[in-house]
């Protein structure tokens, strides 16, 4: 299967308040096609910048076509990095993610996750990484947007699934 890169990024405009993702995927030629580049974003009414960081991911990997890709995932998130590299998500899932924030998205994210071969690495935010920076520039102008969805998973009193 194919190689693939993604690079996310999260923005919240309060925290909680107005917030985007932005993910650019990018995929090198082979097999006689060309290299290609797609870039995603949205934004929404109410959420938290680590909703944000974790949506990129997901509708990332979620638009991949067909399972068994190598991903590689480029994030300046430590609470997605971490979570996923150090595996503590894996023991928040044996938990049934008990007391743990974001209930809907880590159970959409291993979902999907278990579909390919992924691999994070951590990045320094604005540190002049250009995919980081688009994801960036992407993420806040779709939460600076008149175009935003309601985050029906965010919860403001206990962030449970609704």
């Amino acid at each position: 299967m194919a190689q693939v890169t993604i690079y996310t990024d999260g923005a919240a405009k309060g925290n909680p308040g107005r917030g985007g993702y932005g993910a650019v995927m990018l995929a090198p030629a082979g097999a006689g096609l060309p290299p290609h580049r797609k870039e995603l974003s949205a934004g929404y009414r109410l959420t938290t910048n680590n909703r944000m960081e974790l949506l990129a991911v997901i509708v990332g990997l979620e638009t991949l076509k067909g399972d068994g890709h190598e991903v590689t995932v480029y994030s300046d998130s430590r609470y997605v990095v971490d979570a996923v590299e150090k595996k503590w998500v894996f023991g928040w899932e044996r938990k049934n993610f008990s007391g743990k924030k974001n209930p809907d998205l880590w159970v959409r994210f291993l979902r999907v996750y278990r579909r390919h071969r992924v691999k994070f690495i951590w990045v320094k935010g604005h540190a002049s990484i250009p995919e980081n920076e688009r994801c960036d520039q992407l993420a806040v102008a779709a939460a600076e947007s008149g175009r935003l969805l309601e985050d029906t998973g965010y919860n403001p009193e206990d962030q449970t699934i609704l």
